[in-house]
């Protein structure tokens, strides 16, 4: 005996168990009475059915609870699995309820309106944009650790995990990894062999990553054989208690059942009883377990069906109405199943073990099944429950053509939605589909489903959507709303192509003027996306003239008005007409669940490369948090950080760059490898950490990420070619990055973008090849040149004039070196500024006029500096050492410069 259970049993050969669990319980309870210093940690227990996990986790709990703990705890369940945050809100429901409305929302902060529906706090309304999973997974992060601010320490116990619903262990499998950084400990119970294989992240967590399982063991024919002696009185014999551990092969719970059914016969504990134990222990499992019942009558017999179809937490009286039971007789059926160790529990009932709920279930014939779900459905709903509840049942009836039915699935579709639950909403809207639905509904059913698969599997959608546009009764609006979709599909699955081509042939035929405008839009802006496009010119041609009158006084309007600003700053128009067209296309929300975040960004980029980024960064911070308002933390707000660390990267500030890059990688690996946000965000890494001289670092990260051939179809910015060639460049593999960058030229050169601001290839290639073709490196400097004064930003100019500088013959660099220093002065590129004043001062030196070298690799390194430019700033001093010049003299003098310099 090594330790005792919450009713005062003794735990037979658990004390490995119940020591770690102990010392669990006190790591976190270590420190002061205010949390701090406190360590969490992680706890799982792995066994198969009957070796005591139940047990063990009470025990668990009952050390928690007397060491002061708030103990979370929740049990995952066989028929409830299917139920978004089933566990979650078991976890979490009892100790919110013991809060004010107030105290709930001050836990909440921010994430109120989004965690509180998949908590049960509330229900989401309708119309408003459903938070992703990811983000009600960080909503749920924030709840948890500001309990365990104010309640701490937190000890969070999940028995029988392997039946858990697949959004809350996905977001416990996130979440107990860091756990491990606040006073809490996650204790988990689970079987091995019935971890479902969709819960990868889940699998990951129990597999090694953060803890090795403790197994549970059967007992030994000792430790059975104190049990028998415990509850049957020392006299049993030893020939007994060895059969005891023989018909029962030491597993705890069945052990138990054993004893029970010794005591419920009045057996003596000797070697005559022996005999009887192999069938006494048959008749609590299985076979034997279901003829018991059976001798209970048809009423218990009805009760215990209803009660394994309904799970955990069970009411009688709608265990009653499930069985179909008037309730005096339920009751005698419930107090029947009470004796016989089936059900335990009065207000709510449950199984007296998981072994028995599924034994039960299981004997249920399948169509009489069916039909309890089916009532469990009505049921329920009657109970006002809600739609979920009730469609958890639906999902285990076999299709009867009923309409009803398929409002119900596609209510609670929505709903699940509105959870941040689309695995859940698209089972629901299957399972309609099987129905089936009348057949002027099936269109809207497949256009639900696809929409429900959008952000998680485009492909899939592309499949019901476009099977939703094969129906014959097809509404108009659906089919616009459909191809619109479609659209957007195909263009998250990397074939923009595909999706400009959809949206361009429907809305040739589109009856209404808005709507063809708003497929045209779409039409433009997934051409503009099409790294491989091949009629550029033609189309620019029809979007000028498309809106050329255009006034921008409605959504759709201003879609088509973003598309044409991003056009005339890729092709390099005069940034004076490009930002005349960004003001009539501003005003479209980046959270919008039609349009979605493409648009406005690419009206926000084109301030940005028009030396605009004061507005930029005001557009870009707003749309972080409009997506973090509405809980979107998936691919939204990676792409939102990404590109304000576009922004900060045009500005020169290269370590607030890197900051917003590495977040925006950090947000793109939670939805998956290879994904456009990842694209965008480890190309800006990349691209900082080569401007700052870590080329050994930007190799690392390009490894790490796999970012190499072969790219994206879409656009992505930084071109992930340029960058890859610039990387190549940086290694000293020149032969290898001019192949790269004259692909690259030449794609963008074919795409219609001739803005070199946008993306300076034409310059990494000419530094690339001036060795060996130092004309053609002039000619592409000189091109490069021509284009970024017809665009007219000072940084565009500015940085071509430098890398005109850099192929130049030598002598004739110096004149290029003097205008781009007075051009980048007026740019918000401070790094670009530095870079030219060293380059200028350099040139200086080289050229032996001495007199304005000290002032220009002063002003160069104090800005460099500041930029966080450390390579940069190094090969400044270094140029100050060969003109025999030391940094502290000229310090203050420069600090003024620099700091005159920005505030202009």
């Amino acid at each position: 005996m090594d330790g005792r259970d919450r009713v005062g049993k003794p735990l037979y050969e658990r004390q490995n168990e119940v020591v770690a669990a102990r010392n669990a319980v006190e790591g976190i309870c270590a420190g002061g009475g205010d949390g701090e210093g406190k360590q969490g940690g992680l706890l799982f227990f792995s066994a198969a059915a009957g070796l005591g996990k139940t047990t063990v986790l009470a025990e668990v709990r009952r050390i928690a609870t007397a060491r002061g703990c708030t103990v979370l705890s929740a049990r995952g369940s066989e028929q409830e699995h299917t139920v978004p945050f089933h566990v979650v809100r078991q976890l979490l429901q009892p100790v919110l309820a013991s809060c004010t409305e107030a105290e709930r929302r001050e836990i909440f902060g921010g994430w109120y309106e989004i965690a509180g529906p998949a908590v049960g706090l509330f229900a989401q309304q309708t119309g408003t944009a459903a938070p992703d999973p990811q983000g009600v997974r960080d909503g749920l992060d924030w709840v948890v650790t500001q309990l365990a601010v104010r309640r701490a320490p937190i000890v969070i116990v999940l028995d029988d995990a392997h039946w858990g619903d697949l959004e809350s262990l996905a977001w416990l499998a996130a979440f107990a990894v860091r756990a491990q950084e606040l006073p809490v400990l996650v204790v988990l119970g689970y079987r091995p062999d019935e971890v479902p294989t969709e819960a990868a992240t889940f699998r990951e967590l129990i597999d090694g990553r953060s803890g090795r399982p403790i197994p549970l063991h059967v007992l030994s024919p000792e430790a059975v054989g104190e049990l028998v002696r415990s509850s049957l009185g020392a006299e049993a014999d030893d020939l007994f208690c060895r059969e005891c551990w023989a018909v029962t092969g030491g597993n705890p719970y069945e052990a138990v059942e054993l004893i029970a059914k010794v005591q419920d016969r009045s057996l003596a504990p000797n070697a005559e009883s022996a005999s009887l134990l192999r069938e006494l222990a048959a008749s609590a499992r299985g076979a034997g377990l279901v003829k018991r019942l059976e001798r209970l009558g048809h009423a218990s017999v009805r009760l215990a069906w209803a009660a394994a179809v309904l799970g955990t937490e069970i009411s009688p009286e709608l265990a009653a109405a499930v069985a179909g039971l008037p309730p005096a007789e339920a009751q005698d059926a419930v107090d029947r199943l009470r004796v016989a160790r089936i059900l335990t529990g009065s207000r709510t009932l449950e199984f007296i073990h998981p072994l028995v709920a599924t034994a039960v279930y299981q004997a249920i014939p399948p169509t009489t099944r069916t039909a309890l779900h089916g009532q469990a459905a009505w049921a329920v709903a009657d109970a006002g429950l809600g739609v979920t509840a009730a469609a958890r049942h639906l999902l285990e009836t076999h299709p009867e053509d009923d309409p009803h039915t398929v409002l119900q699935l596609r209510a609670a579709a929505r709903e699940n939605l509105r959870l941040g639950a689309p695995d859940a909403a698209r089972r629901c809207l299957e399972r309609a589909l099987r129905e089936p639905p009348a057949p002027e509904d099936r269109a809207g059913v497949l256009y639900e489903l696809g929409c429900s698969a959008l952000l998680t599997a485009p492909a899939v959608t592309v499949n019901h959507l476009t099977a939703a546009l094969e129906q014959p009764f097809l509404d108009p609006a659906l089919r616009e709303d459909a191809t619109f979709r479609l659209a957007q599909a195909f263009a998250h699955n990397d074939q923009p192509a595909r999706a400009a081509a959809v949206a361009g042939a429907e809305a040739a035929q589109a009856k209404s003027a808005r709507a063809r405008l708003r497929l045209q839009a779409a039409h433009y802006l997934w051409l503009a996306f099409d790294a491989h496009e091949a009629q550029a010119s033609e189309r620019s041609r029809r979007l000028v003239r498309l809106a050329e009158h255009v006034p921008g006084k409605d959504i759709e309007e201003r879609a088509l008005l973003c598309v044409r600003t991003w056009d005339a700053m890729l092709r390099g128009e005069p940034t004076a007409n490009t930002l005349a067209i960004a003001a009539r296309a501003l005003g479209l929300s980046y959270t919008d669940p039609d349009w979605g975040f493409e648009l406005p960004s690419l009206t926000a980029l084109s301030y940005m490369y028009a030396d605009e980024c004061d507005r930029a960064e005001e557009l870009f911070s707003s749309a972080i948090a409009e997506c973090e308002q509405v809980g979107w933390s998936g691919a939204h707000l990676s792409f939102g950080f990404t590109l304000l660390g576009l922004v900060w990267f045009r500005r020169g500030m290269l370590v607030e760059a890197e900051d917003c890059a590495r977040e925006g990688v950090r947000l793109a690996e939670r939805v998956g490898p290879r994904v456009p946000a990842q694209w965008y965000a480890v190309g800006l890494l990349l691209d900082v950490l080569l401007s700052r001289g870590r080329v050994e670092e930007a190799l690392r990260v390009a490894e790490t990420y796999d970012f190499a051939p072969p790219y994206p179809n879409a656009v992505a910015f930084p071109d992930s070619q340029t960058v890859y060639g610039r990387l190549l460049l940086a290694r000293g593999l020149r032969e290898e990055a001019v192949a790269q960058l004259a692909a690259a030229g030449k794609r963008l050169e074919a795409k219609g973008i001739l803005n070199p601001t946008w993306c300076p290839w034409a310059g990494y290639l000419a530094i690339a090849i001036a060795e060996e073709d130092p004309q053609g490196a002039r000619a592409l400097a000189a091109e490069m040149l021509r284009r970024a004064e017809r665009y007219g930003t000072p940084t565009a100019i500015g940085e071509a004039l430098c890398f005109g500088a850099a192929v130049d013959e030598d002598g004739q660099a110096l004149p290029q070196r003097e205008r781009a220093v007075k051009v980048l002065s007026r740019s918000p590129n401070r790094h670009a500024y530095a870079e030219a004043l060293i380059d200028l001062g350099a040139e200086l030196r080289r050229d032996g006029r001495t007199d304005r070298v000290a002032e220009l690799l002063f002003e160069g390194i104090e800005l460099a500096d500041r930029c966080g430019a450390d390579h940069l700033a190094e090969r400044g001093r270094a140029e100050m050492a060969k003109a025999g010049l030391r940094l502290h003299r000229q310090r203050t003098l420069a600090q003024r410069r620099v700091s005159a310099a920005e505030q202009g």
